[in-house]
C-alpha cells in the first residue's frame, strides 16, 4: 500500500517546460564551432569564458556581428559557443557562422536568413576552402625541389 502511494507521487510531480534552444554548427579551415542559444540575458561565452575577456577588440566584434542585424532581441538571449582547432581569426570566423546559423534557427518568424544573406553571404555560408595537402618530390604542397643538372 505505502509502495503505491509513493509510485503515484512520484507520477504527480509535474516536469518542467522545456526551454526553448536551438543549436548549429559553423567551420572555417581546421575550426569547428557549436553554438546553443537559450532566453537568458544576454550574456556571450566562448569555450566557457566571457566574451569580454578577450583581449582581442577586432575578434569580439566579429563574434558580434549577427548580433548587430537582430535588434533588441539580441539582449533577451545566451549563447554559448564551443570552438575547437585552428588559430584565433578561425575560430572567430567558425563562431561568427555558428552563432549566426543558431540565430536564423532560433528566430524563424523573423526572416533573418534573407537579411543575413543580403548583407554578408559568409554569415550563413561557410567558406568551403581547405589548406591543399603536401605532394611527394616538393617540400610544399606546390613547390618543387630545385635542380641542378651541370
Amino acid at each position: 500500500m505505502v509502495a503505491e502511494e509513493k509510485k503515484t507521487k512520484r507520477k504527480k510531480k509535474a516536469r518542467k517546460k522545456a526551454a526553448r534552444v536551438a543549436v548549429a554548427r559553423g567551420k572555417r579551415k581546421e575550426c569547428k564551432a557549436r553554438a546553443r542559444i537559450k532566453e537568458g540575458k544576454g550574456a556571450i561565452r566562448i569555450n566557457k569564458k566571457s566574451l569580454e575577456s578577450f583581449n582581442n577588440k577586432y575578434v569580439r566584434e566579429i563574434v558580434r556581428e549577427p548580433l548587430r542585424y537582430l535588434g533588441p532581441e539580441a539582449n533577451e538571449i545566451d549563447i554559448s559557443v564551443n570552438v575547437e582547432g585552428g588559430g584565433v581569426m578561425g575560430q572567430a570566423q567558425a563562431a561568427r557562422t555558428a552563432i549566426a546559423k543558431a540565430l536564423v534557427e532560433y528566430f524563424d518568424k523573423m526572416n533573418l536568413k534573407e537579411k543575413f544573406g543580403s548583407i554578408d553571404r559568409s554569415l550563413l555560408i561557410e567558406d568551403t576552402r581547405r589548406v591543399e595537402p603536401k605532394k611527394y618530390r616538393g617540400p610544399k604542397a606546390r613547390a618543387r625541389y630545385q635542380k641542378s643538372y651541370r
